[in-house]
């Protein structure tokens, strides 16, 4: 090879390597759809057959209401409980889970007062496949009408849905 063709492909390579190195947009609509707008927040009931919630439709704040399975599944006790949520976009290295439109997001993080305890947990949002082999995360899994929560217990995937009311 002549000096001038490693001169080439070296050129070639800087600049495909300046090319695709760009840091995320943090816009609070990424990653899909760019040129559209955010949805707008949840707002009313969201039921389950085991708890419910209820979204105030500022985008932050919520009210839970578990049921005794739903609390086995939160790891708290029942009852109803204030604080906030945010939806993330799961783990994208190298910078990790971040707040997300809810139509692309794969995780819920709920901050609750629980009995004057703080609680933070993030949960997988998604669905899982009729026979438990398998779970769906990203995009339009949650929509405006359905916040479906994706748990995973030794090998079975199963999902608790809410719905709008």
């Amino acid at each position: 090879m002549t000096r001038k063709t490693v001169w080439k492909i070296m050129s070639l390579i800087i600049l495909l390597l300046l090319c695709c190195c760009r840091g995320p947009d943090h816009d609070g609509n990424f990653p899909y759809e760019p040129d559209t707008p955010a949805p707008d927040p949840h707002e009313g009931v969201f039921v389950s057959e085991w708890g419910k919630m209820v979204f105030n439709r500022d985008g932050e704040s919520i009210t839970i209401t578990v049921g005794p399975e739903l609390a086995k599944l939160f790891a708290i006790p029942e009852g109803a409980y204030s604080g906030k949520y945010v939806f993330l976009s799961g783990d994208l290295p190298p910078n990790g889970s971040f707040p997300i439109r809810y139509d692309v997001a794969h995780e819920l993080q709920l901050d609750l007062d629980v009995d004057g305890e703080a609680y933070s947990r993030v949960f997988d949002v998604g669905i899982a496949a009729d026979d438990g082999s398998s779970g769906t995360v990203g995009v339009d899994v949650v929509t405006p009408e359905r916040i479906p929560l994706l748990f995973r217990d030794d090998s079975h995937f199963y999902d608790v849905i809410f719905i709008k009311e």
